[in-house]
């Protein structure tokens, strides 16, 4: 039976409509990972370094996307539930061409740039080559990246998240089979994992273009519309906090990856690199569900249900709690195996990767709170506490923490450095939820 956005949710409906969310953002990161894995066996250490120095980058323009996605649906969602279906149809259809137009010139401008970006990312000179042949073809890709995760919000609020999850399978498909084929059978080094990512982004960004041209007709479908100024700039404040995230995360790595090479070199990165395959995984458990409950948070505020609003709430926080539990036990149990799967042909780096691990992965302890915190004002509408949350604990709290740590613990000092930052990051938003939580009725 189809659940509907209007429907009362239980923790078993709750659970039932954000899980294809949960697996549609997990298979993503998974094959973000197989690239990973096929650089770091095939190719070799420094390449895999040269992957996370750029990747970043890559993020940074793809920020666009999720903040016209994220900011987006929820002016979506809400508007359908207030029962104008076709004005929200407008809104959608001016969002995507949006999207297409900043997305091509993105692209564009960040292709021409590429070398002096990577070495503002902290490519060495080892390492330069690499990250151009790896970054031209990856930000070539920009725009159908942007359309993808604009999607996976998109397809949960058109009330088919099994589709969103069925294009995100098939382009993870893609990218692990490519990855196999360009790297294994070709000989393409870093090159062919770039064209095989860019290639899974088609998948996922390009036919669902195409099926919201053509097939979608009881949801959303693209159409006819003209420039909502002033949507457009309220999807764009309601979004930044998704906007300030992702860029404030890229430009964090990037400080890391600097911290690294000052103290240890390109083998320092190579293990940090691990860790973001990993977390990459983990963090989309929690990014999925924040992703797939926001549009039920945005229909019933717009509709004005506190019962449901309320209801929704408490639920999410027991299951982002016990998540958050689940995710530390199985870091530190995993650390060893998963890190050598990357690395186990270097006893020295795989040695250092899963300690660092060990260290990293109790951020799983708060993270979750600070990421649904953030999509829920993103989905009250209010993007301004939202992106307040994600500045503080992105680029202040882990910047700042990257930047001092290392002062006192050295290398260890930047394993520490995300857990405190999180840890911090919990209290704001806790305060945020706390007091908002008169004026919007959901505690």
């Amino acid at each position: 039976m189809k659940i509907k956005l209007s429907d009362h949710f239980t923790y078993n409906r709750l659970l039932r409509f954000t899980l294809p969310s949960v697996v549609m953002m997990v298979v993503a990161s998974i094959y973000s990972v197989v690239d990973g894995l096929f650089v770091s066996n095939l190719v070799g250490d420094l390449a895999l370094s040269a992957v996370n120095i750029i990747f970043p980058v890559t993020m940074i323009i793809g920020a666009f996307g999720f903040m016209l996605g994220t900011g987006g649906s929820a002016i979506v969602a809400r508007t359908l539930g207030e029962g104008r279906k076709e004005l929200a149809q407008e809104y959608f259809s001016m969002l995507i061409y949006t999207v297409l137009v900043v997305g091509g010139i993105l692209s564009v401008v960040s292709v021409v740039l590429t070398e002096p970006i990577a070495r503002l990312a902290g490519a060495s000179d080892l390492l330069m080559d690499d990250c151009i042949a790896y970054g031209r073809i990856m930000l070539a890709g920009s725009v159908v990246f942007m359309l993808q995760v604009l999607f996976q919000s998109f397809f949960v609020v058109a009330e088919r998240p099994q589709l969103g999850l069925f294009f995100s399978v098939a382009a993870g498909v893609t990218n692990m089979g490519l990855d196999y084929v360009f790297i294994a059978l070709m000989d393409l080094g870093i090159a062919g994992a770039a064209l095989a990512t860019v290639a899974g982004y088609c998948v996922g960004g390009v036919i669902p273009l195409i099926y919201f041209l053509t097939g979608e007709r009881s949801g959303l479908r693209l159409g006819k519309t003209k420039l909502y100024g002033r949507q457009l700039l309220q999807a764009c404040a309601n979004g930044s906090s998704e906007l300030m995230s992702n860029i404030s995360s890229s430009i964090v790595s990037i400080l890391y990856n600097l911290q690294l090479m000052r103290l240890i070199g390109e083998t320092g990165v190579a293990a940090y690199s691990v860790m973001m395959y990993v977390d990459f995984v983990f963090i989309a458990a929690f990014l999925g569900f924040s992703v797939g409950s926001a549009p039920i948070v945005s229909f019933h505020y717009g509709a004005d249900n506190r019962r449901e609003l309320k209801s929704v709430f408490r639920k999410s926080a027991v299951i982002i709690g016990v998540t958050a539990v689940v995710m530390v036990t199985a870091s530190e149990l995993l650390s060893h195996p998963l890190s050598s799967a990357f690395v186990g042909y270097d006893p020295d780096l795989l040695e250092m990767t899963v300690h660092g691990f060990r260290l990293f992965a109790l951020n799983y302890l708060f993270c979750g709170v600070n990421i649904y915190a953030s999509a829920f004002f993103t989905a009250l509408c209010n993007g301004l506490i939202s992106a307040l949350i994600s500045f503080a604990r992105t680029l202040l709290l882990r910047g700042g923490m990257v930047l001092l740590l290392p002062l006192l613990w050295g290398l260890d000092g930047i394993w520490w450095a995300v857990v405190a930052a999180e840890g911090l990051a919990v209290l704001v938003s806790l305060a945020f939820l706390i007091s908002q939580r008169k004026r919007y009725h959901y505690a």
